[in-house]
């Protein structure tokens, strides 16, 4: 099998657009937290989100019109085309048909389906507009991509939920490791949306104003939005064009349990910690640090943390959650992560947990709070859970 490689990332995000803007704001810490303007949040008590607010598609897209692609589809586009440009990666040196275009998503073109809704109560189905139809299919984020690079190999869009661009990334793993790609685009994209914001705060798992996983007061999630993509290729192919590796994506777990509809299992989520370990080759004690999937609600970072001390026992390795700092991207959550991973293990510090005050003795683990820290990464565990029991998560580790 062919070892895999990331060779550029291209992150569209509330705290940062490309890498150089994210790694510093993972590493001071910097909220993307603000009031919501993407929807008129008048009447919800909490109106609060990881709004990408200074994106301008035009920056980034090259092929794709903006105007006649959703939200999430031109998040996806600006990240891989974010991603070609940090891989220094010339597209015409690719075979056609050995570059793939894998993306992951919860809510798809949810601002296009909002739209589309108004149009249905004001004047019944014959007056939604035909244009925005076109818009509204959840596949069309990895045909963005697609299309945005001229890619000739399989597009496909991977929709399950919070942990969908882990799956992408294993997904993409198992194309490049098995011999039918050279390069692939792999990551996810998802877009605030009042849907989601109202379902999540009628769960009651949507925090008022801050994220603030595993503090003992932690009240819940925001959402957030964005695009995350990695360049990833064969460690042969980035070889021979001479390209900089930041990390070796090592492998992959994955496993559905599907016990309940919106809780996590701890001793589910814990196997596929295991999972993940086996297929990549390593021991739960070669982990230098877990990027958490830690949403900030009460039941999700206590198993989560259960699964981890289950697996590491009574002293594992940091664990740290971005959404702090992004809110919960859904289905680019999991991207972020990764690329988040693989600045850890390039630059040599642990992100932080950020609005962290006081601690949970019930969780055991340690947060990195508030502040990042310096730290010789190695070996990363990218986690990803998402509803109905979808577990999925990504190790990656420093370049041999």
């Amino acid at each position: 099998m062919a070892r895999v490689v990331v060779t550029g990332v291209g992150p569209v995000s509330s705290i940062g657009i490309g890498i150089a803007a994210f790694a510093e704001a993972l590493r001071t810490g910097r909220s993307g937290i603000s009031p919501i303007t993407s929807f008129d949040p008048a009447g919800f008590p909490h109106r609060n989100a990881g709004e990408v607010q200074t994106f301008d598609p035009g920056a980034q897209l090259r092929r794709v019109d903006p105007a006649h692609w959703g939200r999430s589809s031109q998040f996806a586009a600006s990240a891989a085309r974010l991603a070609v440009a940090d891989a220094r990666l010339d597209l015409t040196s690719v075979t056609p048909g050995r570059a793939h275009a894998i993306m992951g998503t919860t809510s798809g073109e949810s601002a296009v389906a909002e739209a589309l809704t108004e149009q249905i109560i004001d004047g019944g189905f014959a007056a939604q507009d035909p244009a925005l139809l076109t818009q509204l299919p959840a596949n069309r984020l990895a045909n963005a991509v697609s299309e945005e690079l001229g890619l000739a190999g399989e597009s496909l869009t991977i929709a399950t939920a919070c942990s969908a661009s882990n799956y992408a990334i294993g997904y993409a793993y198992d194309l490049l490791a098995g011999g039918e790609a050279d390069v692939v685009f792999a990551g996810g994209a998802d877009s605030v949306c009042r849907w989601a914001h109202a379902g999540f705060y009628r769960l009651g798992a949507l925090a008022k104003d801050a994220c603030t996983p595993f503090d003992k007061d932690r009240a819940g999630i925001l959402t957030g939005e964005g695009g995350a993509v990695l360049a990833l290729e064969t460690l042969e192919h980035a070889t021979k064009r001479g390209a900089t590796i930041y990390a070796e994506l090592l492998g992959y777990g994955v496993n559905c349990d599907a016990i309940h509809p919106v809780t996590p299992d701890a001793p589910t989520v814990a196997e596929c910690m295991r999972i993940a370990h086996r297929n990549s080759g390593i021991s739960p004690s070669d982990v230098d640090y877990i990027c958490a999937h830690g949403t900030g609600t009460q039941v999700n970072d206590l198993v989560e943390s259960k699964a981890v001390l289950e697996v590491f026992g009574e002293r594992p390795p940091p664990i740290s959650s971005i959404k702090s700092m992004l809110g919960h991207t859904m289905g680019a959550a999991c991207g972020f992560g990764a690329i988040a991973s693989t600045i850890a293990i390039d630059r040599g510090f642990l992100p932080p947990t950020v609005n962290w005050t006081t601690e949970d003795p019930e969780l055991g683990v340690d947060p990195v709070p508030n502040a990042a820290r310096q730290a010789n990464v190695r070996v990363v565990q990218n986690d990803g859970f998402a509803f109905g029991g979808n577990n999925a998560i990504v190790m990656l580790g420093a370049p041999e």
